[in-house]
């Protein structure tokens, strides 16, 4: 029995949740998102490696040095990700709506196009966030 599993949730299936570790590293503030918790103790010396968004910076990678454990989000899967939105789009491409001119086949063939774009993105940054940190 899965401990974090919801009493009340009757699903076959249960999603793992993201983990969230929010801290200072000096006086800079930092967001983490990974599907499991950091591994930081205070006094830990760690590398982080991502980009400033909203007044914080959001780790797609660390390194805890002191605790030799190393963690990043998983660019493979989201790029796997990436081409399956992507093949849905030349699949899209090719229908016979959106040959025809009808709106809304043009629409989802937008939508997909963007999404495989945005999530190919994500994971071109994590994989040069784990060789900023590897170096």
């Amino acid at each position: 029995m899965n401990p974090e599993k919801p009493t009340h949730d009757h699903s076959s299936q249960y999603y793992k949740r993201f983990f969230v570790s929010k801290f200072n590293l000096g006086d800079q503030a930092i967001q983490a998102k990974f599907s499991s918790p950091m591994i930081i103790t205070e006094g830990d010396q760690i590398t982080v490696s991502g980009y400033q968004k909203d007044g914080a910076f959001q780790v797609l990678a660390y390194n805890n040095q002191t605790q030799q454990v190393s963690s990043n989000g998983n660019w493979l899967m989201l790029a796997l990700g990436a081409l399956f939105f992507l093949a849905v789009a030349i699949g899209l491409l090719n229908s016979q709506l959106v040959i025809e001119g009808a709106l809304i086949p043009k629409l989802f063939l937008f939508g997909f196009t963007l999404v495989a774009i945005y999530i190919g993105y994500r994971a071109l940054l994590i994989r040069e966030a784990i060789k900023l940190i590897s170096n």
